[in-house]
């Protein structure tokens, strides 16, 4: 448990747990931009690691370091007043008119996720040649580490984020005695000050107590600063080394100075103490508690740092091992960059780099997901801009929906329930937003964004473009997370609380409905980000019997009834919602044999756009299927075949789970492969620069620009070709690729509280065991034959 060491040019690892080589990332140079950049993080407190050799850039984040204050107020009073008038322009099809008054229906912004600062470690011997360079992420113990020679001389830097003792930790260590020599600096794009002494390094500042997005023109000035405003922050950056190694300079740095090792501990918390609390009158006393959090780490040695570290990780990642194949020696050695372009430009088989994906995807949602309350946002929690590509925001028309679709399918349910809390205060503020916004009284709803005050108001101030401004379903949507939490884990008490939000947001799309023609479907409605054109001509947004808010009001209205069954409450309302379900506007196969988007059927302005929201009943939804809806799930598969291969990250990473559903393993393979294309950093300008959607050097997803959703969903994707499940049914390897022909998997999980490994070879199933967490029974279907299996809690029983 000592790190690693340099030989021959190459990190070779100490223990035989560490440092494997399919789950390692590896690079023989530093990084030059973030998305070259290694990311750790304890699912509070993270940072971007760039393993520099002059100079060695750590970016530091806290997930809870917001712009803004508790949002109380009501943007646009009176708004919900609009909603008649939209409806009777609809009715007379005057789409253009609509998408205008529809305008009228929207509040203020997301306010923006912020950096924390940056760590900088100058080093001061930079004449010697620097050789056997190293860079590397260890995901199988959530470790980082740089190592190289200068002069002859090994010279390594570990790094980690320690849940368990909310510090992240570097260690610099020299085979010189003298080796170490470097000065620690910290500064932060918020105002703040920093002061050293006692071998430490002390900043404090705040965020904007309101801010705009980066795309938002109306104003000069995106952020509005008080400091007896907003959330504030205190890091702490500690060095232990012998006392006559550190200096503390007026100037706020500390100076490392001839030795062959020493400890850098960094700590940090915020005043923000929940979603409706005021940062300064009635937050956390963040400056007690992040000294608290330092003296705590400084009782321990590295060594017990690192062992309660890895300890607490593994017992979440060890859950799931994959197995796909063997890489070609020659490729295996390349290093993570060069594997990932090789596989981009050639037909080359990569399983090691395949599986490495999928596990870097749960690596991700541990070391973002741990915070009560505050799920992973777009970016994670990894962002070094004040004004990040939208707000880094929790964007609810997918993609914070795709940042959790692995969480129970790849045994990481404690990383769901950060969530669960969210959807909780969502519930709350959306009440009045379904009052104000929409004058409907039962339930709540949101809109297309929130962030960590949990706003739920549609955006756009009057002035977005209804297509992403004025979506209304994201309530819908994310609710359905907690039927599937409880479909997983069979926690009844769970279900109990949890209930009322699905509850409330099934009650707000009742009462969001209007009857036309027969049928209840919504009016007005949009498409997320997409438009259609009219038979003369125009393009627009606004639209009724849209056929992606129909699909996930069905989600959520089968969800709530299951739920209510499961806990044997709420007849009536029951009953409401299985007669709502059976009045709701049926799907509808278009011309070209796809499955219509508009109520009319209509063209796209863009046939081959990214998102497909109304294939949400087959992914990540249940009640269209190749079983029992096999004529819509063809009209699914044709859907995108016109939309093609080309799209961005997040896209792609849909599109996986989707192929998988309809058990296309070509296609499913095909689009996971699309999901591995090499992209470049953003900021490099060389001619054989590559943009698009992909995945980046380290392995993040690229949008473009970043955005997590694109690992989760790719993650997700890995297990719908696997393996599917039902609450009745488990369906072993539905879509397994040719290329993935022998292989095994431990720890994924499957609807019913059921937990399976298996082995395959040949495409078929060799090996099966399945556990139940609660006891129960199901059936499982694999090798072309079904059994029916009855477990008691507890009981893991050998299959095969």
């Amino acid at each position: 448990m000592m790190g690693a060491l340099v030989c021959l040019g190459r990190v070779l690892p100490v223990t035989a747990d560490e440092g494997q080589d399919n789950l390692t990332l590896r690079y023989n140079r530093p990084a030059e931009y973030f998305e070259e950049a290694l990311v750790i993080g304890n699912g509070t407190l993270g940072a971007v690691v760039y393993g520099g050799t002059d100079k060695d850039r750590i970016s530091l984040n806290d997930l809870t370091l917001w712009t803004g204050e508790p949002d109380k107020s009501v943007t646009t009073p009176d708004a919900y007043k609009a909603i008649p008038d939209i409806r009777a322009l609809l009715d007379k099809e005057d789409y253009r008119a609509a998408d205008s008054e529809y305008r009228r229906v929207q509040g203020h912004y997301s306010e923006n996720y912020q950096p924390l600062g940056t760590l900088t470690i100058n080093y001061l011997d930079r004449e010697a040649d620097v050789t056997s360079y190293q860079r590397l992420l260890d995901i199988g113990n959530a470790t980082s580490q740089t190592a190289y020679r200068r002069g002859g001389k090994l010279f390594t830097t570990d790094y980690f984020a320690s849940a368990p003792d909310s510090v992240i930790v570097i260690r610099l260590k020299s085979e010189s005695d003298k080796g170490i020599n470097a000065v620690l600096s910290f500064d932060s794009p918020l105002p703040h000050s920093a002061v050293s002494g006692d071998h430490a390094i002390s900043a404090e500042g705040y965020a904007a107590y309101h801010s705009y997005p980066v795309y938002y023109g109306g104003v000069k000035e995106k952020h509005l600063y008080d400091p007896d405003r907003g959330i504030h922050f205190k890091t702490i950056i500690k060095v232990i080394a012998p006392p006559a190694c550190v200096e503390s300079h007026p100037s706020g740095e500390l100076k490392i100075k001839d030795c062959s090792e020493a400890l850098i501990l960094i700590a940090n918390a915020t005043s923000f103490n929940g979603f409706d609390k005021d940062p300064v009158k009635e937050g956390r006393d963040y400056q007690h508690i992040v000294a608290r959090r330092m003296k705590q780490a400084m009782a321990k040695t590295y060594d017990e740092l690192r062992r309660s570290h890895v300890a607490d990780y593994k017992q979440f990642f060890d859950r799931v091992s994959l197995d796909l194949g063997e890489t070609a020696p020659d490729i295996a050695t390349l290093t993570t960059d060069e594997q990932l372009r090789l596989y981009t430009d050639s037909l080359q088989h990569n399983p090691e780099l395949e599986a490495l994906y999928f596990q870097y995807g749960r690596y991700l949602l541990i070391s973002s997901s741990r915070t009560p309350g505050v799920p992973a946002n777009l970016q994670g929690l990894w962002n070094e801009k004040i004004l990040p590509p939208w707000s880094c925001n929790y964007t609810t028309n997918i993609n914070l929906e795709e940042n959790y679709w692995a969480a129970e399918t790849t045994n990481l349910s404690e990383m769901h329930r950060p969530l669960m809390d969210f959807i909780g205060n969502l519930s709350r503020t959306g009440k009045e937003t379904a009052k104000a916004y929409y004058g409907v009284d039962k339930g709540w709803c949101l809109a297309h964004n929130t962030d960590i005050w949990a706003m739920t108001c549609p955006v756009g101030l009057r002035d977005g473009d209804p297509s992403w401004a004025c979506w209304t379903m994201g309530g819908a949507w994310l609710s359905t997370h907690i039927w599937e939490h409880y479909s997983f884990t069979q926690d009844k008490d769970f279900l109990k609380d949890a209930y009322p939000m699905l509850k409330g947001a099934a009650e707000f799309c009742m009462g969001w409905l209007v009857e036309k023609d027969g049928y209840l479907m919504t009016s007005p409605g949009t498409s997320p980000e997409n438009k259609f054109v009219t038979p003369d001509g125009y393009v627009g947004a606004t639209l009724y019997g849209s056929a992606s808010d129909l699909a996930l009001t069905r989600e959520c209205l089968i969800d709530a009834v299951h739920a209510a069954e499961a806990l044997g409450v709420d007849k009536d309302f029951r009953k409401h919602a299985k007669q709502t379900l059976s009045k709701l506007l049926p799907y509808r196969v278009g011309k070209n044999g796809n499955l219509q988007e508009w109520f009319h059927d209509w063209k796209d302005e863009d046939p081959k756009h990214r998102h497909q929201s109304h294939l949400v009943g087959l992914y990540p939804g249940h009640h269209l299927s190749i079983a029992d809806t096999p004529e819509l799930a063809r009209a699914c598969a044709r859907t995108l075949e016109i939309k093609g291969d080309e799209t961005t990250g997040w896209s792609t990473g849909w599109r996986v789970n989707l192929y998988a559903r309809l058990h296309d393993s070509k296609n499913a393979y095909h689009i996971y492969r699309k999901l591995l294309r090499y992209v470049s950093p953003d900021g490099y300008q060389g001619k054989d620069a590559r943009r698009g959607g992909g995945t980046y050097p380290n392995l993040l997803d690229a949008h473009s620009p970043f955005q997590i959703d694109g690992n989760f969903g790719g993650c997700a994707g890995v297990v719908e070709m696997l393996m599917q499940s039902t609450a009745d049914e488990i369906i072993l390897l539905p879509a397994l690729p040719a290329q993935w022909k022998d292989g095994s998997v431990k720890g994924i999980c499957a609807r019913g509280g059921f937990v399976v490994d298996m082995a395959w070879k040949d495409g078929k199933v060799v090996s099966l065991a399945v556990f139940s967490r609660k006891g129960g029974k199901t059936r499982i279907s694999f090798n072309g034959k079904r059994n029916s299996i009855s477990l008691k809690a507890g009981e893991k029983k050998q299959l095969l």
